[in-house]
């Protein structure tokens, strides 16, 4: 992986200002206005980001406002139509954002040299869609090999990657573009369920792009994909999933997720690192990094304790928790970047293990190097 780069939209959501919103809707009962100050108050974000100016309490109120009525302090409920038409228009200026970046990034290379195109989103749809896009406005000939990997959720990032590594191993000249865009954010609403309130105070809008490849030509390698794995809890099918409504996509993500998690992790991490005994006996001690997708701050709790982390280990998972929120399967690529981002432990290569949960309850891991000498680029 030689480059990794972010994008995030203009409009910035402080959580505690979301909060009162959705706290003082008048379709609640006192039991959810409990309930809404209590999930975004144990959330652990500060800060989130959105495609959707209506949130932006710094701007002029719309003169016909379509998710939240600032005059009467009203969130309102678009169909999913429009809700996806928001997605298309904004999700392009993000997706080509993150590629912009990530070529930009990479050294001794154009966007002339890329041959594959990996898009990944589960919160919008339009085709043509962001694979064509992105050979059009990158200026990639017509026979760009192009895939779209879409509605999968929070991990699908890690489907990406393993499609990237198998193209180049498959062919030695391949340069894959892989850009996830999600914004979660459009599907919020007021709601009395648990489900949604949940939802409500975690999710937010990003986009995270980067180019992989085998050429020998293209220096300056930054992580080094060694291996991935997937696996399906054996409970959980019910606890996570994402379905399409009316208005807009409905998230289920129950409260037992976190327990399920705790009590399946070990197990869906074995596979990933039998093949080295040293990482294996004491998984905690033998890698570095711990790039975690921060679902919920209860989820990264457990995570750290069933496997022992320290708090060094899970905080690129945090500070992008608490900087960005959940992004879908976007944030992945935001913890790896602050993982670049810091100094490093000594001289040689460290190791680095991804992880992202989904619905189903799937568990996808990746065990990652990053090389001697890689840091992000501003």
């Amino acid at each position: 992986m030689h480059s990794i780069a972010t994008a995030t939209p203009p409009h910035v959501l402080v959580q505690a200002e979301a909060k009162e919103v959705f706290a003082t809707q008048p379709d609640l009962t006192r039991l959810t206005q409990r309930l809404v100050r209590a999930s975004f108050d144990a959330s652990a974000i500060d800060t989130r980001r959105s495609v959707i100016a209506d949130f932006n309490l710094e701007m002029e109120p719309e003169a016909e406002p379509t998710f939240f009525d600032r005059l009467s302090g009203t969130l309102l409920n678009p169909s999913t139509l429009t809700r996806n038409e928001l997605y298309i228009r904004e999700a392009r200026k993000l997706t080509l954002e993150a590629a912009q970046n990530a070529i930009a990034q990479t050294e001794n290379m154009s966007a002339a040299d890329i041959t594959h195109v990996v898009t990944v989103s589960c919160t919008g749809f339009y085709a043509p869609g962001p694979d064509y896009q992105l050979v059009r406005e990158l200026g990639l000939p017509g026979n760009t090999l192009r895939y779209n990997i879409g509605f999968m959720g929070c991990y699908a990032a890690f489907p990406a990657f393993r499609l990237a590594e198998s193209f180049c191993q498959a062919n030695p000249d391949a340069v894959v573009l892989v850009v996830s865009t999600e914004l979660c954010s459009i599907h919020v609403r007021s709601s009395n369920d648990p489900d949604q309130i949940v939802a409500a105070s975690v999710f937010g809008d990003g986009a995270g792009a980067a180019i992989v490849s085998t050429r020998a030509d293209i220096p300056g390698a930054r992580f080094r994909l060694d291996r991935f794995t997937s696996a399906l809890t054996p409970v959980g099918e019910d606890d996570m999933a994402w379905t399409i409504g009316d208005e807009g996509f409905e998230m289920v993500l129950s409260a037992a997720v976190p327990k399920i998690i705790d009590t399946h992790i070990e197990d869906a991490l074995r596979p990933l690192l039998s093949h080295e005994s040293e990482l294996l006996e004491d998984p905690a001690k033998g890698v570095t990094h711990w790039a975690i997708h921060p679902g919920g701050r209860s989820i990264l709790d457990r995570v750290e304790s069933r496997l022992g982390l320290s708090k060094t280990q899970l905080l690129p998972s945090r500070d992008t928790l608490r900087e960005v929120g959940n992004m879908s399967s976007a944030t992945i690529f935001f913890v790896l970047k602050r993982i670049l981002e810091q100094p490093a432990r000594g001289e040689g290569d460290e190791r680095v293990v991804a992880m992202a949960f989904g619905p189903g309850l799937t568990v996808e891991t990746g065990l990652l190097t990053k090389q001697a000498g890689a840091q992000a680029v501003p």
